[in-house]
């Protein structure tokens, strides 16, 4: 019972804290720069990390951060819950990230977005929009000295499972010149995917070591999931969920 009144508060402060920054940014998509609208945004994944501790019971570790390059790098990340992105926005400074272009339906987000400097993938442009992506939006986030965040599966993925890794952070791995960190997590074990009800406990977000500019699209695409998964596997300890075929490579969802 004590779980689910704290799973029921977690939810009210979310909507009420994320309702209060959603209307607090409108007036700083006026102002010139990016800087006050990612402050804003750091501020607001910042005070969700801390309703995820002291309401919903969820205590985040992140560890081997010091392995991020000072420079532009790709963090490729295992996505597993809607906490991940209040996580990696809290722990990295002015973050770019990669989103499908279905977000810039909605007016005001698709504003937030151009105006955080974040890469608006073209779902359906096929090649013409990769190549668009790497000659414009990459070199300009380079050039920015920014780092860059992807969910290379593309999904939100059930906790000991994956999807298919999408070839897409391959283009930008060979594009961007720079390393891609793997970040393993295990933080589905505590907010699954797209549930309401937080489970309290410990969970981890781990950063692990880069991968080097230079290796082939097969060599890069296979040390990226092997390392990801195998650490994402290893940090679930003895809370495997039981019917689950651990590594289990699912369909895509939307074919």
């Amino acid at each position: 019972m004590l779980n689910l009144i704290r799973a029921v508060m977690f939810r009210m402060f979310y909507w009420v804290t994320s309702v209060f920054y959603v209307l607090g940014a409108i007036p700083l998509l006026i102002l010139p720069g990016r800087g006050p609208i990612m402050t804003w945004i750091q501020t607001y994944t910042r005070t969700m990390w801390f309703l995820m501790h002291r309401v919903g019971g969820v205590e985040v570790t992140v560890k081997g951060k010091e392995k991020l390059p000072n420079g532009p790098a790709i963090i490729a990340a295992k996505h597993q819950s809607w906490g991940d992105g209040f996580i990696m926005f809290s722990a990295v400074d002015d973050l770019a990230f990669v989103t499908g272009d279905h977000l810039e339906k909605f007016p005001f987000l698709g504003g937030l977005l151009r105006k955080m400097g974040a890469i608006v993938v073209d779902n359906c442009g096929g090649a013409y929009a990769r190549a668009r992506l790497v000659d414009d939006e990459l070199k300009k986030a380079q050039s920015e000295n920014r780092r860059i965040l992807i969910y290379p599966e593309g999904h939100l993925a059930p906790i000991g499972q994956q999807y298919r890794y999408k070839r897409g952070v391959f283009h930008m791995y060979s594009a961007y010149g720079c390393p891609v960190v793997p970040v393993a997590t295990n933080l589905g074990l505590r907010w699954p995917q797209q549930h309401w009800r937080l489970r309290p406990g410990k969970a981890v977000v781990e950063f692990l070591d880069p991968i080097e500019p230079g290796l082939d699209k097969e060599s890069f695409m296979s040390r990226l999931e092997k390392t990801i998964e195998a650490r994402s596997i290893a940090l679930l300890g003895d809370e495997r969920p039981e019917g689950v075929e651990i590594g289990t490579t699912l369909s895509d969802p939307r074919n």
